[in-house]
């Protein structure tokens, strides 16, 4: 059925699961309509097409597909542009434009909007952003309208819109599965949804080569895996496009495509012990990290004479006794061209940067950097030197919308020693970019902990380092870190050694609480983070992080958010809120952005106002404000604030509870981690080992005793393929020249 009239009340707007709630006159009667209607006016003419159903409101219409039409009447033509939609106009500056033009209202803003200057208060400049911006809506509800017929949700209806702006339903038809490469949150199956009612045949070749590409890429970003075992591909694909692929007619199509894709350039094979396919981005990456290492080694930095003296000068100054351990790590890094120093929480990593900057310091420049603006801070206050985000240092800039960093191989950092911690948060892309920034001859320094969780991006860095036998590494076994008070790191490193942490020690800094049903850890939880552990560390409930393995469940970490939410920072007449899809966003929420965005623009407001472009994933945040219909702006932890837009908001989430995965390189005063039944590919030691290791204050496990042991005794880590190992080995002695 479908219900057509025009908007005369907006009564919510992007409201409960992603809806709005509107009232529209449509043959002379007002009926509530709900349905997708995140860029609506008062004013505006639709079709909705839907069925009646009983509902909050009452009767209502369910809308499932939405049509926008422009307003016909003055008075609806004035309360379209005054709807907030329009940048440039309000009430009073809508009533002057329609009392001018009438009905043609529109007409004139479209095709003339210079004649907007007839108006006192326009000038030229804002008459001809009006008209953009009137343009601008309606070609983005025209792709909305367009895209929504292949249930595509509107955030990433918008997504897209953002992209390809009026170009949205020429490229669309021309190849859907562009989708997967321009806009992040699509996928294969979605775009093949797309690609199917276009009429793409399932055994298209077209199909095939993207399903291909798609299955390594989506590897890549989701496994870590650079390549995959041809066996294992087949596998994979045959599954995603339902196509067998051990049938000779599909196999000699799909070695077809290998062949043109190679040809292409998109992909590579590698044998690693068996024939591997890789897409030819990370075969680039994995060639130039290798090079680039083995050019470091063989530059050796200038040799310090004195170097026992200096590290005894250090020990002196500032009372101390460094291990005979620590000595060679100090030693290893001082004299070689690059340097891993690796071990656990406690052992003394930081005392050794320290050590290194104080040996080094009439050695040239040394720079500090991490992988996240968290690690980068701890850094900072550990060491009481300046570090950096890995992005900050390498200055990130845009040129014709594409992202590139200031320093590289022809404008290379002003630096002889580069230190790097937390290194195993490191990806191959970031990875690749800091070392064509590092001149011959620079020191690089790698300082982290092997046994954490690998990078949430593609490769595995530092163990792939490790691996290769081809750099000095120093592992650091011995505890130092607040002796043997701290039973945090006591345990870590037992649960890294598989054995079983202590769990009844309650006169400390780790804590276990017995609970066995889902329900009672979740309100246990809850009761944490709101009452006990605020009065007993005299913080803010904000200050406390929630890490939890799962994301789904009671004790999952979007469940938490919403509970949490509720009792922390809970709806209120004085706060502004915002809805977007399934989730409620308030002011003064804690929120994480959850992707790379390098184009939000973000300023700070410190003793040097800073300003510049990038939010990455994990950066974690406070909701300052709400204003206008989808905009908010967020104040980072390190005092970074972004306004963000309705193609922003998507990739924001409450961030009361976060996973285990997303806490990588972040310390917190406190965590409290649910412990809870779950798949053993998720519930491991390593995934155990990291959440305790986030707590720099207090730890507190809630659980049940046999799941412990269950993650403590579960060495289960998935294989990430990649060949960096194998490059490094092959390059060293032999130098290649760089591509």
């Amino acid at each position: 059925m479908v219900l057509s009239g025009s908007v005369e009340n907006i009564i919510y707007r992007n409201c409960e699961n992603g809806y709005s709630v509107i009232e529209i006159d449509a043959g002379g009667f007002p009926v509530v309509c709900v349905g997708n209607f995140p860029i609506i006016s008062e004013g505006q003419i639709i079709e909705a097409e839907g069925e009646y159903k009983k509902g909050k409101y009452g009767e209502q219409f369910i809308c499932s597909i939405i049509k926008y039409h422009s307003p016909k009447t003055s008075e609806a033509i004035t309360r379209y542009l005054a709807s907030g939609l329009i940048k440039g106009i309000g009430p009073v500056t809508a009533a002057a434009i329609v009392d001018k033009f009438g009905e043609s209202t529109l007409e004139v803003i479209e095709k003339a909007p210079s004649a907007l200057t007839d108006i006192k208060g326009i000038s030229g400049k804002k008459a001809a952003e009006i008209g953009a911006a009137v343009l601008a809506l309606k070609d983005m509800q025209a792709a909305v309208m367009y895209l929504q017929k292949y249930n595509i949700s509107i955030n990433l209806a918008l997504k897209i819109f953002k992209k390809y702006q009026n170009g949205t339903q020429e490229i669309l038809s021309k190849n859907p599965y562009k989708l997967i490469e321009d806009v992040d949150g699509i996928g294969f199956i979605t775009a093949d949804k797309i690609a199917s009612n276009m009429g793409i045949e399932k055994d298209s070749d077209f199909r095939i080569r993207a399903g291909l590409i798609y299955a390594l890429k989506n590897t890549a970003e989701a496994v870590g895996s650079t390549y995959m075992p041809k066996s294992e591909l087949i596998s994979l694909l045959s599954k995603l496009l339902d196509i067998d692929f051990t049938q000779k007619k599909f196999s000699d199509i799909f070695e077809n495509i290998l062949v043109n894709l190679m040809i292409d350039g998109v992909i590579k094979k590698i044998e690693n012990g068996q024939e591997s396919i890789m897409l030819s981005v990370y075969y680039n990456l994995e060639k130039y990290i290798s090079v680039k290492l083995a050019r470091l080694l063989n530059f050796l930095p200038p040799q310090l004479d004195d170097l026992d003296f200096l590290i005894s000068s250090y020990e002196k100054t500032n009372g101390i006794t460094l291990h005979e351990d620590q000595k060679i790590a100090v030693k290893i890094a001082a004299e070689n061209g690059v340097s891993v120093i690796t071990g656990g929480p406690g052992t003394g990593k930081t005392t050794i940067i320290k050590c290194i900057l104080y040996i080094l310091k009439n050695q040239g420049k040394t720079a500090l950097c991490a992988p996240t603006g968290r690690a980068a801070k701890r850094l900072s206050e550990s060491t009481q030197q300046e570090a950096k985000t890995i992005h900050r240092l390498l200055e990130l800039n845009f040129r014709n919308s594409e992202k590139y960093f200031t320093y590289d191989e022809n404008s290379p950092l002003d630096a002889d020693t580069v230190i790097v911690d937390e290194v195993s948060m490191v990806d191959e892309f970031l990875f690749n970019s800091l070392l064509r920034a590092l001149k011959e001859g620079t020191r690089l320094i790698l300082v982290g902990d092997k046994d954490q969780l690998p990078s949430i991006g593609a490769g595995n860095v530092l163990a792939n380092i490790i691996e290769s036998g081809a750099v000095r590494v120093q592992m650091l076994t011995k505890i130092y870190r607040q002796g043997k008070q701290s039973l945090i790191v006591l345990n870590a490193h037992a649960i890294n050694n598989g054995n079983m942490p202590d769990l009844y020690d309650n006169n400390s800094d780790f804590f276990f609480i017995e609970k066995r049903t889902p329900k009672n850890i979740h309100d246990t939880v809850a009761q944490l983070c709101i009452e006990r552990l605020p009065q007993y560390l005299n913080c803010a409930a904000e200050n406390i992080q929630v890490l939890s393995p799962m994301k789904k469940g009671l004790s999952g970490v979007e469940n938490l958010n919403k509970s949490l939410q509720e009792i922390i920072n809970p709806h209120s007449k004085n706060k502004r809120e915002l809805r977007f899809e399934d989730r409620v966003f308030r002011e003064g929420d804690k929120v994480m952005q959850t992707v790379n965005n390098y184009n939000l623009k973000w300023i700070k407001n410190s003793i040097y106002a800073e300003s510049g472009e990038g939010v990455f994933n994990g950066d974690i945040g406070f909701i300052i404000s709400i204003s206008g219909l989808y905009d908010l702006t967020i104040e980072f932890e390190d005092g970074r604030v972004a306004d963000y837009s309705a193609a922003d908001i998507g990739d924001l989430v409450l961030a009361y509870a976060i996973s285990i995965h997303k806490s990588q390189g972040c310390e917190f005063d406190a965590v409290v981690l649910p412990v809870t039944g779950g798949p053993p590919t998720l519930l491991t030691r390593n995934l155990l080992y990291t959440a305790i290791t986030r707590a720099k204050k207090l730890v507190v496990l809630v659980g049940a005793r046999f799941m412990v042991e269950k993650m403590v005794n579960n060495n289960y880590t998935r294989k990430r393929y990649s060949f960096l190992s194998n490059f490094i080995r092959q390059q060293c002695g032999v130098l290649e020249e760089l591509q």
